[in-house]
């Protein structure tokens, strides 16, 4: 196989090492064996743009390489043609390059026993949602949640109880299973995690009948959650451990919990401060009055000065949401909106129309109360 390792990893032979470095990682995410299980040709294309990038990577060895492989030197054509892999430094020709990459080893020798070691759990996520009051006070929350956890049965052994752990037949308890193939270095013999056992080495002897040996099974789990005072609408809490269970002894994965706050009918949040709109009677507004604001903290009272606007805001002082962290409060600002009457009784048209007269505005009524009042 004469292949060119710059062709290998989609580049030019005057890249630097940043552009070859990012063609390899590149290629290496496409092809690599966790994400193409499937796909067993995958493993020989990661394994051959490895190779080339052990070499590209190099200064000394891509020197050695562009002077007698590609560049049609003493090794003369295309591919690696008098380049001489057993001059990488280190003295161990391919081999090591083999190790670095693939923890195994070329040309034949024994592969040491490499078994499978902890695994920890997956995150997971879930949606909590709150009430306006849960998330300015805190609450306290229990939830139910599906995950995977340590089976019962076995105890996370896999086996059905009763039962062991046997050696695996396919690869006679190396954990690995040993292929010889054909690469642009010529044959070679790799080795790969066995399938059957997942490298462990070891496979029950009877699976367990409520996981069939995946050592975890799909459980109702009841967790509770301290909610902390003053959380907002989209934060998230971490819960360590509270996620699935790892197997092979690794630790259990987190719980992310995602918040959600219910709008409120009343209130508007803005961070740590509380924003609420209070109605008044146009009098109100002219001859100012002391109303009742209803607030989260309860019910207080505040002086609506004469001569008020209608949009005018003010501010109830530590009445708003608990800091989450530390002392203190937000504020309460309550905005008036000031109601003009759309009906009127007789009396107060009257009182109305004198105000008008005595203020001398000259309202076109039509030929109605006012305009009697002039009369």
């Amino acid at each position: 196989m004469n292949k060119d390792l710059y062709a290998i990893l989609g580049v030019e032979k005057t890249s630097n090492d940043a552009e070859i470095k990012r063609a390899y990682r590149k290629l290496a995410q496409k092809y690599h064996p966790d994400v193409n299980k499937d796909n067993p040709k995958a493993e020989d294309k990661f394994k051959e743009i490895s190779l080339a990038y052990e070499v590209l990577s190099d200064n000394k060895k891509r020197q050695q390489y562009d002077q007698f492989g590609s560049s049609g030197g003493p090794g003369g054509g295309g591919g690696f043609g008098g380049f001489d892999p057993s001059q990488f430094s280190g003295g161990g020709g391919f081999s090591d390059i083999f190790e670095t990459f693939f923890g195994g080893q070329a040309h034949g020798g024994r592969t040491q026993r490499k078994q499978r070691g902890p695994i920890p759990g997956n995150d997971i996520e879930s949606l909590l949602k709150l009430s306006f009051e849960e998330a300015v006070f805190g609450v306290e929350k229990e939830l139910e949640i599906t995950k995977a956890d340590t089976c019962q049965s076995c105890k996370g052994e896999g086996t059905e109880p009763g039962t062991s752990l046997i050696e695996c037949n396919e690869c006679s308890g190396a954990g690995q299973v040993r292929a010889t193939r054909q690469t642009i270095l010529g044959q070679i013999q790799t080795v790969r995690t066995c399938t059957s056992c997942e490298g462990m080495g070891k496979v029950p002897e009877k699976k367990c009948v409520k996981c069939h040996g995946k050592m975890r099974t799909r459980q109702k789990a009841r967790i509770t959650v301290k909610i902390p005072k003053g959380i907002e609408n989209g934060s998230t809490i971490r819960l360590k451990n509270k996620g699935e269970a790892g197997v092979l002894g690794g630790q259990h994965g987190d719980l992310y919990l995602h918040i959600q706050v219910a709008p409120h009918i009343q209130f508007e949040r803005h961070g740590y401060d509380v924003h609420s709109v209070e109605t008044i009677h146009l009098l109100q507004a002219v001859l100012g009055d002391t109303i009742k604001i209803k607030t989260v903290h309860g019910e207080v009272k505040l002086k609506i000065p004469s001569g008020s606007q209608s949009g005018q805001t003010f501010k109830i002082k530590t009445h708003g949401v608990p800091h989450v962290r530390g002392e203190g409060k937000g504020d309460h600002y309550v905005k008036i909106e000031i109601k003009i009457p759309q009906k009127l009784a007789r009396k107060e048209k009257d009182l109305y129309a004198q105000l008008a007269q005595q203020a001398g505005l000259d309202i076109q009524d039509s030929g109605g109360l006012l305009s009697k009042l002039k009369g």
